[in-house]
C-alpha cells in the first residue's frame, strides 16, 4: 500500500526531493565551534546564518549544539513543528538547501519518519524559540545512496530555527454528527487512534463533491493556507477496498493545503474546524480524473475518513 501524501502533495526537501543549491558561501577563515562548523554571520535567532567548512574529521555520531535557547515548551515526539533551516555538507562551504530564501518554513511531525533521522532525534526535547545547530553521520542522514546534491555517505549540517511546537492529540473528538443518508458512506466514531471503521452502500456514487461532519470538534476552521496534520483512511467507492492509511504506517500525515493538488481532498477540509472527523467522496473530477495513480483506477470516486488534528 502506497502512502497518498507523495500523490497529494508537492514532495518537501527531506525525504522526498533532490535539495536545491545556494549561492551564498561561508567564509574563507573557516573555523570550528564545539566540534561543528561556527556561524560565521546571521548567528540570530530568525536570521539566515552562513555555515564555515568543517574541520577535520566530523562527529561519528549525532551532535546538537544550542546556539540560543528560547523560551517556548520543550518539543516531544508527536508534535507538530514549525522551522526554518540551513543545511551544508561537512566537506563544503556552500549550502545545498535553506528554507529563510523560500521565506516559507517547513513543518513536519516530530519522530513519525517524515525527515531523516538526525532531525528527529536532534529536534526533539529543545524548547521553541531556540537556534540549534545539528550534525549528522550519515547513517542519521542519507547514507550510502546520497539525496540529489547530497553525496554519498555525506555527514551533514544543518542550522535549524524552532518556530512552533503543537501537541497533536490521537484522534479526533468532540460532537458526534448523525449519519443519516443511507447512500453515503458509514464511519465509525471511535476516538481511540485506532483507524474508523467506514462501511461503503453499494449504490451509485455521488457525482459532486461530499464533505460532512462525522465528529464535530472545537477548533478553528480550517483556511485553504493552513498546514494541517491528519490521519486518514482512503478506499475506493466501487469495491470498499482500501488503498492507503496513515494508520496503517502509524505516522501521521502533514498536509499544506497550498500545496494539496487533490482538489477534493482540500475543499473538503477547508472550513471544517480543527479537532473534527470529516467524511469527504471526491467524484473523479476532484480526484484523479481519468488517469490511473498507483494502481487507483482511472474515474475512480475517491472516499476518505479524515481525522483532522491539528494545525502547524
Amino acid at each position: 500500500m502506497r502512502r497518498l501524501a507523495g500523490l497529494l502533495v508537492v514532495p518537501l526537501l527531506l525525504l522526498s526531493t533532490a535539495a536545491c543549491g545556494s549561492e551564498d558561501k561561508g567564509s574563507d577563515n573557516a573555523s570550528m565551534t564545539n566540534g561543528l562548523p561556527a556561524i560565521t554571520a546571521g548567528a540570530k535567532f530568525g536570521e539566515k546564518p552562513t555555515l564555515a567548512k568543517g574541520e577535520g574529521d566530523p562527529p561519528k555520531d549525532l551532535k546538537v549544539n544550542v546556539i540560543s535557547e528560547g523560551k517556548g515548551p520543550v518539543t516531544k515526539k508527536g508534535d507538530a513543528i514549525q522551522v526554518n533551516y540551513l543545511g551544508q555538507s561537512w566537506d563544503s562551504d556552500k549550502p545545498f538547501d535553506n528554507s529563510f530564501d523560500r521565506g516559507q518554513p517547513f513543518d513536519l511531525t516530530l519522530g513519525a519518519g517524515q525527515v531523516i533521522k538526525g532531525w528527529d532525534q536532534g529536534l526533539e526535547g529543545q524548547k521553541v524559540g531556540s537556534r540549534v545547530e545539528i550534525g549528522i553521520p550519515p547513517n542519521l542522514g542519507y547514507g550510502a545512496q546520497g539525496q540529489g546534491d547530497i553525496k554519498p555517505n555525506a555527514t551533514l549540517v544543518f542550522v535549524v530555527d524552532i518556530l512552533k511546537a503543537t501537541t497533536v492529540p490521537k484522534s479526533a473528538s468532540g460532537t458526534e454528527v448523525a449519519q443519516d443518508n443511507k447512500d453515503l458512506p458509514k464511519v465509525g466514531v471511535n476516538t481511540d487512534g485506532k483507524e474508523p471503521s467506514v462501511t461503503v452502500p453499494k449504490v451509485d456514487p455521488p457525482t459532486k463533491l461530499v464533505s460532512n461532519y462525522v465528529i464535530e470538534g472545537k477548533g478553528e476552521a480550517v483556511k485553504d493556507s493552513d498546514t494541517v496534520v491528519v490521519n486518514y483512511v482512503a478506499l475506493l467507492w466501487k469495491d470498499g477496498k482500501k488503498f492507503d492509511s496513515t494508520y496503517d504506517m502509524g505516522k501521521t500525515a502533514n498536509f499544506p493545503l497550498p500545496q494539496l493538488t487533490l482538489k477534493g481532498l482540500k475543499d473538503g477540509m477547508v472550513g471544517k474546524k480543527i479537532g473534527s472527523r470529516v467524511l469527504i467522496v471526491a467524484p473523479p473530477n476532484m480526484a484523479f480524473g481519468a488517469e490511473e495513480k498507483q494502481g487507483i483506477p482511472k474515474n475512480s470516486t475517491l472516499v476518505f475518513a479524515v481525522d483532522i488534528l491539528a494545525k502547524v
